[in-house]
């Protein structure tokens, strides 16, 4: 168990965790940084955590749900108050309704995230402020204590899987719900690198792709939160797709924090019916790259089985293996 200390301050309004693990400092704090891996071991083991978004930055937020062993499923949220990498960060902490919105009928809270290294590895300080000592013992009353131990008691598996940790190079997928797919990929780059990369119309003409044998004459980015932009592709005259017809999305920049995340919407050109919202979420990473991660929302379940059977995650590979190939690549 990496819980070394528990201290709890009812005049202070505060109680204080203080966990020891073998890892390296940055090895610990890219699994707080990684949905992938957070959502490994932030809910207790009864509970195990769903993150659909995690921006790790200020202004930023997280959204999950946990799914109990009788299939409730509460959920919660953070807002990113501060954030020093790979020291501290900060948050405000509270309970979410079904469709994501602030639940206030349950307190919130402020909780600061301290990372150090030790002469063994690192330590980490959760440091909980509550708002009243009614809302310490509303929250201690709900278990939060013994939840917050047994989820971190699974921290140390997660640290010590250091193959899948090093995984992810290439694209993997993976299936959140009925309607949602994350997409995931470390590029080697810098966010701001990656970001560029997204929204400059000639560099997406370089990487963004798929598999051989395509063009991309058009490259309309959305610049302003509001905007519409346009993608076509045509086949290379006598390559792989001679023959296959042209095809295109569009849609518009519905949120943007630059360059760490933005929100679409997305339709096949001359296709009718609902399409699909992506957000785009960069985060970096202790080895100089950028964890890229893709939420993507199907109007239903029909849908999002059919656009992953097409091989989705195959031309998308392709596409960000050219990226940095052809764009990141040192001159």
């Amino acid at each position: 168990m990496p819980i070394t200390d528990v201290s709890k301050d009812p005049d202070a309004l505060t109680m204080t965790v203080t966990a020891d693990f073998a890892a390296p400092l940055q090895r610990l704090w890219d699994a707080y940084a990684d949905p992938r891996q957070l959502e490994q071991f932030w809910g207790p083991p009864t509970y195990p955590a769903t993150f659909y978004r995690h921006d790790m930055a200020v202004g930023g937020r997280s959204e999950y749900t946990m799914r109990g062993p009788d299939g409730d499923t509460p959920a919660g949220y953070w807002e990113f108050l501060a954030v020093d990498a790979p020291h501290s960060f900060e948050v405000r902490d509270g309970f979410a309704n079904p469709d994501g919105s602030d639940n206030a009928d349950l307190p919130s809270m402020r909780m600061v995230f301290a990372f150090s290294a030790t002469d063994d590895g690192s330590r980490l300080v959760i440091t909980t402020h509550f708002n009243s000592a009614d809302e310490l013992q509303q929250l201690l009353d709900m278990g939060s204590e013994e939840g917050m131990r047994q989820a971190m008691g699974q921290i140390d598996a997660v640290l010590a899987d250091l193959e899948a940790f090093a995984a992810g190079r290439g694209v993997t997928s993976q299936i959140l719900s009925d309607t949602r797919v994350r997409v995931s990929r470390v590029i080697r780059g810098t966010v701001e690198q990656v970001w560029r990369a997204h929204h400059e119309p000639e560099l997406l003409k370089r990487w963004m792709l798929g598999p051989d044998g395509w063009t991309m004459p058009t490259a309309i980015a959305a610049e302003r939160v509001g905007d519409a932009y346009r993608y076509e592709w045509a086949p290379v005259p006598g390559g792989a797709s001679d023959g296959a017809p042209p095809f295109g999305f569009e849609g518009e920049l519905l949120a943007a924090d630059p360059p760490h995340r933005e929100v679409t919407s997305e339709r096949m050109i001359g296709m009718d019916g609902p399409g699909t919202t992506n957000e785009l979420t960069l985060t970096p990473r202790e080895d100089g790259g950028t964890l890229l991660t893709v939420v993507i929302t199907y109007p239903d379940k029909e849908v999002r089985d059919m656009v992953l059977g097409t091989g989705m995650t195959d031309g998308m590979e392709a596409s960000y293996a050219r990226l940095e190939a052809e764009v990141l690549a040192p001159a």
